[in-house]
């Protein structure tokens, strides 16, 4: 059965990331939703990248809508890039870096 939201861990991380992209006043709605289908690989698991990925549902779910929109948003693309960073580095990338341009 196809997924309505997306199935896996990169895809839903890139569906997510859209949503990250947009104004902070609709970047949440929709987002959570990716998250439910979101497969963490084994080989993650009890790495910085499963405690990355934590934060980052964290960041997303616990958001209400209305209310802290800029800081919450902030928050969860802060959390994507040290996910992103963790994914880079159990890759054997060391020295990954999101850089500097904003």
């Amino acid at each position: 059965m196809t997924s309505k939201f997306g199935k896996g861990f990169v895809v839903n991380l890139i569906l997510l990331a859209k949503h990250l992209g947009l104004p902070p006043d609709k970047a949440f709605f929709g987002a959570a939703d990716h998250l439910d289908e979101m497969v963490l690989p084994e080989k993650f698991r009890g790495t910085g990248v499963e405690a990355a990925l934590e934060h980052l549902r964290k960041a997303v779910i616990w958001h209400q809508a209305g209310s802290m929109d800029k800081e919450d948003c902030a928050t969860a693309v802060s959390a994507m890039y040290q996910l992103a960073i963790e994914i880079d580095h159990e890759l054997g990338i060391r020295d990954a870096d999101v850089g500097s341009y904003d």
